[in-house]
């Protein structure tokens, strides 16, 4: 009997919690006994639509039987996945709130839905981490993800209606890598305006671009400057188990917010959905976490 095939299409390789979605990814295929390809965009949205789409339109027996693609870009590819329904593909999003799913599940004969963590809560949760290290307030440098990305926008919506008053952000961008947070830093320390600027807490929309910043201070500053930005607390989001989770073991973060990988959960309902012929419901959440319990964390002023 022929293997269903699955196609992950993720972002980009130069980021953990991608690296953890591709284990998940292959590890629930060899499970249910799947094949399963995983590609990578390198985080170009129109690469990964024309990647994906070739896919689509190669002849019938090359095409896999479910497609489960985390969008680079803004969107969620809303033609291609059309595309991919018509030709008979499954069709699953992770991470990304797609408005058109609920459209096209309506005249869909395969399974199509999403699967993602509550990006609003990871929001909230991070900024309940920020209270609890900053009991007084403070100020908070805070580096977020490509301004397109519904992840970052939504993260910093629940932190935003969860932050008190008394906590002030400075933000600066990343691409979800430690190497862009490093050069967004970078580039900050050259403002006249950073020698003025007083952080109390070093907050990443993920544990790579918190990590990143972390290694600009270590490499840019010299060791007088260096202690204090090295002694504030750096906390990140994702706490993927051999970097986020143990980097907060280690120290070099407070805290993270741990988000299960979504790429497994999401075949799993697959192979279910295609094998019973019952569609998921259109929305799966995850389920995230504070590392440590905030109740366990400790003022850092």
């Amino acid at each position: 009997m022929r293997k269903r095939k699955v196609l992950v299409s993720l972002i980009t390789k130069d980021n953990d919690y991608q690296l953890e979605q591709s284990r998940s990814a292959e590890s629930m295929a060899e499970r249910l006994g799947l094949q399963v390809e995983v590609v990578f965009a390198g985080g170009d949205a129109v690469d990964q639509s024309t990647q994906v789409l070739k896919v689509v339109q190669s002849a019938p027996e090359m095409r896999p039987d479910a497609i489960v693609i985390e969008p680079a870009g803004g969107t969620a590819f809303p033609q291609v996945a059309r595309a991919a329904v018509n030709s008979g593909i499954a069709w699953a999003v992770l991470n990304r709130e797609a408005t058109y799913l609920f459209e096209l599940r309506q005249s869909a004969k395969v399974p199509v839905f999403g699967v993602s963590a509550d990006q609003v809560e990871v929001g909230r949760i991070q900024c309940r981490q920020c209270a609890a290290l900053l009991p007084r307030g403070g100020s908070i440098l805070y580096i977020q993800g490509p301004s397109e990305s519904s992840v970052a926008k939504e993260r910093s919506m629940g932190l935003q209606e969860t932050k008190p008053a008394s906590i002030r952000l400075t933000t600066l961008k990343g691409q979800w890598t430690e190497e862009s947070a490093q050069r967004a830093v970078a580039s900050w320390l050259k403002l006249s305006t950073f020698r003025n600027t007083k952080i109390d807490l070093i907050a990443g929309q993920n544990d790579s671009m918190a990590i990143g910043a972390r290694r600009a201070f270590q490499e840019l500053l010299s060791e007088l400057e260096r202690e204090p930005w090295l002694n504030v607390p750096y906390i990140g989001v994702d706490g993927v188990t051999n970097t986020g989770q143990a980097w907060v073991r280690s120290g070099l973060l407070t805290a993270t917010v741990v988000t299960p990988p979504s790429a497994g959960p999401a075949i799993e309902l697959l192979a279910a959905a295609l094998q019973s012929g019952k569609t998921p419901p259109e929305r799966n959440l995850t389920q995230c976490f504070s590392l440590p319990p905030i109740e366990t964390l400790r003022p850092a002023n």
